[in-house]
């Protein structure tokens, strides 16, 4: 099985989460912000990744240190249990509809972290999460991983629907890249011989 642990520890924040990129969307998730549980617990449902994440925060602050250092300690997780990324699909692309919206969802676990970034929201907070903080959740995640991570709203008006969509299509994204590709299990998907992962 795929599994790690993160435990990351700062002035601002303290975090443990667990993954099992081989798990069947189970999750247990807790930051303190009720719309950011809401979101990655889409991204564990529907990726198939167990994850259990739990953040104490320096919420009377703000919601800035929460919000990223939980994309960042996933994030971690999520590297490390790919290990060297042997076997792996690689790839994956998803179009989210969501009544309204649809967006498109293109990643590669390519160890050269980008994102491309192309969504917008009109209203300054999902419930009480700043949604100037969602482009920076995924570039923080995008990061550790070490994805190549492209966002797009293709359209869309209710910025609920348009953030429940980009999170739901990062998930079936993900599923699909990090599956063990059957026909070379034993390889690392790149000419290289290298994705920049952990031995």
């Amino acid at each position: 099985m795929r599994t790690a642990t993160i435990s990351r520890k700062t002035a601002e924040t303290s975090i443990d989460v667990s993954v099992n990129l081989d798990g069947s969307g189970v999750y247990e998730i807790s930051t303190g912000i009720g719309f950011l549980d809401h979101m990655i617990e889409q991204v564990s449902r529907h990726s198939l990744i167990d994850i259990k994440l739990k953040c104490d925060g320096d919420l009377h602050i703000d919601q800035h240190h929460t919000t990223e250092d939980s994309a960042l300690a996933l994030g971690q997780a999520v590297k490390k249990a790919l290990g060297d990324r042997r076997g792996i699909t690689r790839y994956g692309t998803a179009y989210s509809p969501m009544d309204e919206t649809l967006s498109r969802v293109a990643i590669d676990i390519s160890g050269r972290p980008y994102l491309v970034w192309k969504a917008e929201f009109t209203q300054t907070k999902l419930g009480e999460l700043d949604t100037e903080l969602i482009e920076h959740w995924f570039h923080s995640f995008a990061g550790e991983v070490g994805l190549t991570l492209h966002i797009e709203t293709l359209y869309g008006r209710n910025n609920h629907h348009i953030c429940e969509s980009l999170f739901k299509g990062l998930a079936r994204a993900l599923r699909q890249a990090v599956e063990i590709d059957p026909r070379k299990a034993d390889a690392i998907p790149s000419t290289k011989g290298t994705l920049g992962g952990e031995a």
